[in-house]
């Protein structure tokens, strides 16, 4: 089977503290969001940041989809719970649609 890889942007809040306390939060992601993030289909994920900026690169398997992923994540209350807690650190990019916070990006350029 192949791998798929996506890559989202979101910004956080434009304020030190806030910045802090979300790189702390994500120093120690609770394992309830890690386990169901497996379950969801993927593989690996990792978050880059610089000032208020965030990247998200995630790696699946090819059957991977958003769709299934949302349906488990609104049926997990744990989710819910971080997801509430996250955006509240988290401030929606201008061109973001309305409940759209991660928003993917699209590859322009590859040395492969």
């Amino acid at each position: 089977m192949g791998m798929k890889k996506y890559v989202f942007t979101l910004d956080l809040k434009d304020d030190p503290q806030l910045i802090v306390a979300y790189l702390n939060h994500h120093s120690k992601v609770w394992p309830e969001v890690i386990e169901h993030i497996k379950l969801t289909g993927i593989n690996d994920m990792e978050i880059y940041h610089v000032a208020n900026r965030l990247m998200m690169i995630i790696k699946t398997e090819d059957h991977f989809s958003f769709e299934k992923k949302q349906k488990l994540d609104a049926a997990n209350s744990k989710i819910d719970e971080w997801e509430t807690l996250m955006d509240q650190y988290q401030q929606r990019l201008p061109f973001a649609k309305s409940a759209e916070k991660w928003v993917k990006m699209s590859k322009i350029f590859s040395l492969q």
